[in-house]
């Protein structure tokens, strides 16, 4: 491996953008080449963010034996056929949320990645955040004693637009996979897997998810309330309820740099950074865990990453809602 992480991103969309912008902040990465379905899309992106290499196809790019280590940035029904791809010719791969469209899915993607030997991680960069990171060292601590309660809720309100990314069927479309899985994840990293799941949803002229609820069960009476939308704008808080004290995460709270403590009988703000677009973080995770030789995350690990997605496919068999490509 060079002196430098070599990068690869597979799409041009929004969040390919704020990966690449990013990583522009991060000394030992160094973004080598940008895949898209069409040359032109590809040259613009290159255009912008100074990448050399600019192919037509993701194939293309995957088989590029220069880069250290894949982004892939494309829609949600293409995650998983993209990051087979990636592993397929041997490149490391750091794979957009949700990782996949069900948890079936994601045991492939994971399967590979054991079979390979390469690093295979999902892009839950809030999970990186120095103000996420400072949680888990105070609920770590005990500084609110035992978790009984985590609250959060990420939603808004989109136009309407049937044929888009938020409201297709085929894309992915809905409140749950777009926005609800960061409410999930914060909940698995606080109060692991579910033993029970009970929710419900209202399901919009598109077939998709407009708005959500949702209730997780876990061991010893701890529970966690969720919701999620994508047609109801909500306050996007976090809470941590625990014995001796409580957690406020501060909104936006799935990007946030601030949170509230209280225990003891005081309360006490904390104000983290906040560098960049804030996905240089888990960027910064990826290549710290490749120096270490190192095939998953332990902030962010595969097993975990199935949990969820089995959690996700739950939630919607209580809907009964299917994607068009499942």
């Amino acid at each position: 491996m060079s002196d430098k992480i070599r990068w690869g991103i597979i799409g041009t969309g929004k969040i390919a953008a704020n990966f690449a912008q990013g990583l522009s902040v991060l000394p030992e990465a160094e973004l080598i080449a940008v895949g898209s379905r069409a040359g032109r899309t590809a040259e613009a992106f290159g255009e912008k963010f100074s990448v050399p290499r600019r192919y037509d196809s993701y194939a293309a790019l995957a088989a590029d034996g220069d880069i250290d280590v894949a982004y892939v940035a494309t829609p949600h029904p293409m995650h998983m056929e993209n990051a087979l791809l990636c592993l397929e010719a041997g490149r490391a791969v750091l794979c957009e949320k949700p990782f996949a469209m069900n948890s079936d899915q994601a045991r492939r993607m994971i399967e590979l990645s054991r079979r390979k030997k390469l690093f295979l991680m999902e892009a839950m960069w809030t999970r990186f955040l120095p103000a996420m990171v400072k949680v888990r060292q105070l609920l770590a601590a005990g500084a609110v004693g035992e978790v009984r309660m985590v609250t959060a809720d990420f939603g808004f309100r989109t136009s309407w637009n049937p044929e888009g990314r938020l409201l297709n069927p085929h894309l992915g479309g809905g409140g749950l996979l777009d926005v609800g899985v960061y409410a999930v994840s914060l909940s698995s990293m606080i109060l692991h897997r579910p033993e029970r799941v009970l929710s419900l949803a209202h399901i919009g002229q598109t077939g998709v998810d407009e708005q959500a609820a949702m209730i997780l069960g876990h061991t010893g009476g701890r529970l966690a309330l969720l919701s999620c939308a994508v047609r109801t704008a909500s306050p996007m808080e976090a809470h941590i309820l625990g014995t001796d004290g409580s957690i406020r995460i501060h909104s936006p709270w799935w990007r946030t740099a601030a949170f509230t403590l209280k225990s003891g009988g005081k309360e006490e703000t904390f104000q983290l950074p906040f560098v960049s677009t804030g996905l240089n973080y888990e960027s910064q995770e990826v290549m710290d865990c490749l120096r270490r030789g190192m095939s998953e995350s332990d902030v962010m690990p595969l097993e975990e990453t199935l949990s969820i997605m089995k959690t996700l496919d739950e939630i919607r068999s209580q809907w009964a809602l299917r994607y068009p490509v499942e």
